[in-house]
This record gives structure tokens, C-alpha cells and sequence, in this order.
């Protein structure tokens, strides 16, 4: 039986509205969605790097956490990254030949840490350098899709942030369980020798991403160092307005509260004695509960403003997660909970609220984006949430040295819990930082034509930006 021509315009219609939010499917946009798709099933490996940190490197909480703000330093540099891609085109292009580097370079990382990472600090350059692959990858695609948020709508704000993002869930979905089913029967090093083969899916992709070589535009300034020069400026241009700098100060608090996660790893894996196999089904379960948290902030919540969502999902992630302290002092076993079953409910719950509270950050950074520097400014936006990021994780480790909490020792862990969910409420009086309304009609247009085109006046500007930029990191 034929379909008509009607009937199969109405077929795209609806997975163009469905699956792809209102996006119109194309190459370039299955090369981006793969992008983040790579990102989530890399978590294939997540188990087995923290089993391998722990068992393996005998290292404690406190070590883990540390280790982990540490390679977390490529996310935080994004910047660095987003301008490179921007003023330094490799053979005429800006996007492809990054990706496809990207790629290599997180294959290399996890053949590493497969075969000759026996300390941790070789565990520590190896982790960095799968998380340095990922960083460029998110900085060209994030670029890719500033671009075209800029264009949408403010009804359809976020669409494309939730299609990329939920892209993401959708790819630690796929290898969730399979995570701690594989370390069940595989050693670690096995599970990374697999992930190596992923990271090179990004390089194939790249050449699916339209884009002319920069010597074709005949509006780009000659020469690749007189535009790094205009990107500096329009980058100083966009970074002195109030309406971007508030918003990435109260983004820096709401991120930089400290975390009990890698306590709570080891407090699941000695205390509890949950299975690898288990842990894969929780990441099944969180994973599921992020495309939902997507979902639900898809359908109802975009269209909130930015100081409501912030402001209520605060309150309710707060109360939320002292529901931890149920586990942590094993009062869930008095209510007839048991361990397991508990773990399972309150992960769900509380990733759905994680992803409906992040979601509204990837959209406010998108929207604060002028044009001229998409990569640049929103590479730093993201690198000032993931500094917040390390911040969090090294406060966390603090407090995990000063209450002596270790691999065995759990006796001040429902006091971390405690301290750790009220310090998420003290971005709250900043609430006014955020935008009361769009923030695209408070930005000043940043157009490279309307720049001083005096070679004098930008190369007055440079140094003093490069001494602000090395005083910053």
C-alpha cells in the first residue's frame, strides 16, 4: 500500500515535531545531536572509572574528589577552546577539523588508561585528556547551536538545548545498565578499551557539518590574527554588559556549593555493598529520569521565567535531597525500605529535578549570546558553571577530610548531607541577577562590521585582554 504525498508530509511533520522538538532534521543536525549522543555513552565507562580509582588506586573519597576537579580543568578553559575554533580556522575551517582532532584524542586517552596507567597521577593525565576530548567536541557543537537558538523564537526558546540534551540522556541510556553489567563479568580495563572505539564516532561525523572555508567569506578580516583581534574585542564587548556578567555571577553560586558525591560513591559500594550490576541499573533508572526531566521541562517549563524556575527548583532539590538522610543513617530499613529499593527511588527523583533545574542554564547561557561570538562567549559562560564545578568537588573534599570521612569510616556523612543540601539554597537572595524577561532584548547587538576598523585601535585593546584572560586562570 502507497502512502500518499499528504500522508507522508504529515509522517515528517510529526517526527519533526515529536523526536526533533520543531527542528528541522538535516546532516548537519545528526552530526550535532551524535556530538552529544557520544557524550552520554561514554558513561559507559563512568562505573569503571570509579571502581578502578577506588579498588585499583586504593584511592579515598577525598582523593577521588580532588582527582575529579582536577580533570575537570578542560571544561573550565572552554573558553581557550571556543576562541580557537573561532579566530584560528585549520586548512579554511573553523568546526570540522577540531571535531575531528577531538575524536582522536579521546581514543588515545582511553587506550591509556586500557593498557599503561598504573599511578594516579598517570590516571589523573589520562582521565584529563579523555575530559580535554570532550570539552572541544561540546565547545564546537555548543557553537553549532548557539547559532541556531539565536534564530528561534521566544516560544520555542530551548527546544534545541532539550533536543541536544536529552540526545545526551538518551546516549547513557543506551549503555546504562550495560555499564555495570560489563563490570560484572570484564575488568575495567577491558570496559576501556571498548569506550576507546566511541570518541571516534565524532570524527567521522565532521565532515557532515556545513561550513565554507573562512577565505570564501569575503567579509572576514584578512589574515587569522587580525581576526583573533576582532574576536578579543567583541568578546570585551560582550562580557562588559550587565546583562550577560549578572547572570554568569549568580550561574558561579548556584554551581559552586559543595558536593557529597564521591562520599556517597563509596558509602553505596563499602556500607551498602551494592554491586556493580546494581549501580548499572541505577544509572538505567537515572538515565530514563533524565530524558523525562527533559521532557517535562520541554512540555511545561520553558516558557517560565528564569527567576521562578531557578528560585522554586532550589527549594525543592533542597528538600528533596535531605531525603538522602534516610539512606546515610539507615532509617529507611525502620520505615521498611529496603537499601536497594530506596537508592532506586530517590535517584530518579532527584535527576529529574537535577535536569529540570539545568536545563533553564543551558537556555539562559544560549539566549545571553550575541552574534559574532557565539563559541567564545558561550564556551566561557559553560566554563564559569564548570569552575563553579571544581569548586564544588574541592569543597566537598574538604569537608570530607575535616569530618574524617573515608573509605570506611561514614560516622559524619549525614552531617555532610545536611550541610551540602542547605548550602544550595544561598545563591537565593541573587535571584534578581537573572533576566526578568528574554534576555536577548537587553543584549546589545554585536556586530563585527560595527567594530573600529583601525588596526591601531585593536592592537591597543589585545594586550591588555590577553593580561586580563592569564590573570583570570
Amino acid at each position: 500500500m502507497l502512502i500518499s504525498s499528504s500522508g507522508l508530509s504529515k509522517v515528517k511533520d510529526s517526527v519533526k515535531e515529536r523526536i526533533f522538538f520543531g527542528n528541522e532534521p538535516s546532516a548537519e543536525l545528526i552530526a550535532i545531536l551524535t556530538v552529544y549522543f557520544v557524550q552520554g555513552i561514554l558513561g559507559l565507562a563512568r562505573l569503571a572509572v570509579s571502581f578502578f580509582l577506588k579498588d585499583e588506586l586504593r584511592l579515598s573519597p577525598a582523593q577521588v574528589s580532588v582527582l575529579m576537579g582536577i580533570v575537570a580543568l578542560p571544561w573550565i578553559i572552554k573558553p581557550l577552546f571556543g576562541f580557537i575554533s573561532d579566530s584560528l580556522p585549520i586548512f579554511g575551517f573553523r568546526r570540522r577539523p577540531y571535531l575531528i582532532l577531538s575524536g582522536i584524542l579521546g581514543a588515545i586517552s582511553w587506550v591509556w588508561l586500557a593498557t599503561t596507567v598504573h599511578t594516579q597521577l598517570a590516571a589523573t593525565l589520562a582521565i584529563a585528556l579523555g575530559s580535554l576530548s570532550v570539552a572541544v567536541s561540546d565547545v564546537i557543537a555548543d557553537s553549532l547551536v548557539v547559532e541556531r537558538a539565536r534564530e528561534e523564537s521566544h516560544e520555542f526558546a530551548g527546544s534545541l538545548q532539550s533536543l541536544c540534551w536529552g540526545t545526551s540522556a538518551f546516549g547513557g541510556l543506551v549503555t546504562a545498565y550495560l555499564s555495570g553489567i560489563l563490570l560484572h563479568h570484564y575488568s575495567t580495563r577491558t570496559i576501556f578499551c571498548i569506550t576507546a572505539s566511541f570518541p571516534l564516532l565524532v570524527s567521522a561525523i565532521a565532515w557532515l557539518i556545513a561550513e565554507s572555508p573562512v577565505n570564501q567569506d569575503k567579509n572576514q578580516p584578512t589574515g587569522d590574527v587580525i581576526d583573533a583581534k576582532h574576536q578579543f574585542v567583541l568578546l570585551r564587548k560582550a562580557i562588559s554588559q550587565k546583562a550577560i556578567w549578572l547572570p554568569a555571577a549568580f550561574i558561579f553560586l548556584w554551581r559552586c556549593t559543595p558536593s557529597a558525591g564521591s562520599a556517597y560513591f563509596f558509602f553505596s559500594t563499602n556500607e551498602l555493598h551494592f554491586e556493580p550490576e546494581f549501580l548499572g541499573r541505577v544509572r538505567l533508572v537515572t538515565s530514563i529520569a533524565s530524558l523525562f526531566g527533559v521532557w517535562i521541562f520541554q512540555r511545561y517549563l520553558k516558557t517560565i521565567p528564569f527567576r521562578v524556575i531557578f528560585g522554586w527548583t532550589m527549594v525543592i532539590s533542597t528538600v528533596l535531597g535531605m531525603s538522602m538522610l534516610l539512606l546515610v543513617t539507615h532509617a529507611n530499613r525502620a520505615l521498611g525500605i529496603e537499601d536497594h529499593w530506596f537508592s532506586l527511588g530517590d535517584s530518579l527523583v532527584l535527576t529529574v529535578m537535577g535536569e529540570i533545574a539545568y536545563m533553564p542554564l543551558l537556555v539562559l547561557s544560549a539566549r545571553l549570546c550575541p552574534p559574532g561570538v557565539e563559541a567564545s562567549l558561550f564556551a566561557l559562560l559553560m566554563s564559569v558553571s564548570n569552575f563553579a564545578g571544581l569548586l564544588s568537588n574541592e569543597l566537598g573534599a574538604g569537608l570530607m577530610y575535616l569530618m574524617g570521612i573515608t573509605e570506611s569510616n561514614f560516622d559524619n556523612l549525614p552531617l555532610l548531607v545536611i550541610i551540602t543540601n542547605l548550602s544550595t539554597l544561598l545563591p537565593l537572595p541573587f535571584l534578581s541577577w537573572l533576566p526578568a524577561a528574554d534576555p536577548q532584548s537587553q543584549i546589545a547587538s554585536l556586530e563585527i562590521s560595527s567594530l573600529p576598523a583601525e588596526e591601531s585601535v585593536i592592537t591597543e585593546l589585545v594586550p591588555e585582554l590577553v593580561l586580563q584572560a592569564g590573570t583570570e586562570e
